[in-house]
């Protein structure tokens, strides 16, 4: 029974720290092949779990043909990011400097492009840096993005103005 209680345990705890789940915005084809799918540019949007009020937005890169069918194909470690304050922020718990908030495998073994997040106390601004790691040799490939936490007044759909004003 002990052992039962350690596993749910650990499994609710996992699932407290479990990155972001993305919807699919779009995509774009970038080489068409004969046989499986084409390459392409996948644009993906999540929300910080932590972090209400901010989307990120990842654009990354899918390969396709026979192996990046079957899912056995590596990714190339080229990713964008875009994130955006998209209503009032509000932190719903304790941040960490280099918390992974977003995360997606870009191989079959060892390969990940990944989000994590920063905050910058001096200038109120959360940092958003997304890389690609690899067990064996890394990746210098990132992008970066920064949201500047600011009031939030939600404009009248019909006037334009804030309800501020």
């Amino acid at each position: 029974m002990m052992l039962k209680s350690l596993c749910l345990a650990a499994a609710l705890a996992g699932a407290a720290a479990v990155p972001a789940a993305a919807e699919e915005v779009g995509e774009v084809t970038t080489a068409i092949k004969l046989l499986g799918a084409n390459h392409r540019i996948v644009v993906e949007v999540f929300d910080d779990p932590k972090v209400e009020g901010v989307s990120c937005f990842v654009s990354r890169a899918r390969t396709g043909g026979i192996s990046g069918s079957l899912g056995l194909a590596e990714d190339t470690s080229d990713a964008s990011i875009a994130c955006r304050q998209t209503g009032p922020i509000k932190f719903r718990d304790e941040l960490e400097d280099g918390e992974e908030v977003f995360g997606r495998r870009a191989s079959i073994l060892f390969k990940r492009i990944q989000v994590v997040r920063f905050f910058d106390k001096k200038r109120n601004t959360l940092v958003y840096l997304t890389y690609s790691d690899k067990m064996i040799d890394g990746s210098p490939k990132n992008s970066l993005s920064a949201v500047v936490v600011r009031d939030w007044t939600a404009a009248d759909p019909e006037t334009g103005q804030s309800a501020a004003e």
